[in-house]
Order: structure tokens, then C-alpha cells, then sequence
């Protein structure tokens, strides 16, 4: 439950922000809008986009929207999940990033790190049943791979 209040907390942060920036024009941005930074927001957020898509499609009859196990269960180690075991959320906070830097308001800002809190707390929960599902081999899986930013966290 924990992580769902602060997913939603996060994106309504982005989105007020969204809301309030498009009446008040600039007048709560943050940051200043330069082509550079609109580029990268641009790449990040197709980039973001992409790899959940990817994930997604690896992942085939194994993904849930809920922590659960479905039928023949696979561990699947290999696409994105080579290079971090939660790429679906690494995806969404790339997208979420990139959406926040676009507009540049303190509000969309301020909701990466707890979208980025919200996503940690259920890896923990999604992982205890993976630990408990697939034993030694997750947990080889998980000294090997990072569980949402590649060869950081």
C-alpha cells in the first residue's frame, strides 16, 4: 500500500505541475527551457518509453500487474533484464525524468525521487517472492544485476 499512496503522490505532483505550468506559462519553472535540455528530455523519455515496451515484451506471460506467479513461472535473465532486474520501472522513471525536466517545475522535479521510492519499496516486495520462488539462482541473479539503474543501484 505503501508504495501505491507514493506513486500516486508522485504523479500528481508532475501533473499538477503540468496543469498549473500550461495557465502560468513559465512562472513556475525551475529550470530554464533551452533546446538542449528539451532534446534530452526527449531522448530520455522515448528512450524510457522503449524499454518498458521492451521489458514488457521479454517478459511475455510472466508479467502481472500485481507481485504473483502465474503458471509455469519463468526467471527471465536475459533482454533488459541483463542489464537491470526491474527495467519495466527503470523505463517508467525515465519517461517520468524526462516529462519533469521538460516542464521544469519544482513539483514534477520533487516526484522522481519519491516515484523513484515508491518503485524501490515494491522491488523489495517482488523480490522477496522471486527469493522465495527461485531460491540461489535470484539471488546469484541479483549479485550479478542491478536492481533499477545499470551498474549503480
Amino acid at each position: 500500500m505503501g508504495y501505491t499512496v507514493l506513486y500516486f503522490v508522485a504523479f500528481w505532483l508532475l501533473f499538477e505541475s503540468i496543469f498549473r505550468h500550461r495557465l502560468h506559462s513559465t512562472e513556475f519553472a525551475v529550470l530554464s527551457h533551452f533546446i538542449a535540455l528539451n532534446v534530452f528530455s526527449l531522448v530520455l523519455t522515448v528512450f524510457g518509453l522503449v524499454l518498458a515496451i521492451w521489458a514488457r515484451v521479454v517478459l511475455g506471460k510472466n508479467w502481472s500487474g500485481h507481485v504473483t506467479f502465474k503458471e509455469n513461472h519463468e526467471l527471465i535473465m536475459q533482454g533488459p533484464y541483463a542489464f537491470v532486474r526491474h527495467p519495466i520501472y527503470t523505463g517508467l522513471l525515465l519517461m517520468f525524468l524526462g516529462t519533469a525536466l521538460a516542464i521544469g517545475t519544482l513539483g514534477g522535479l520533487i516526484g522522481v525521487p519519491i516515484l523513484f521510492l515508491s518503485f524501490w519499496i515494491k522491488c523489495q516486495q517482488e523480490e522477496a517472492f522471486m527469493i522465495e520462488h527461485f531460491g540461489d539462482q535470484y539471488r546469484d541473479y541479483m549479485k550479478r544485476v542491478r536492481a533499477i539503474i545499470p551498474f549503480v543501484f
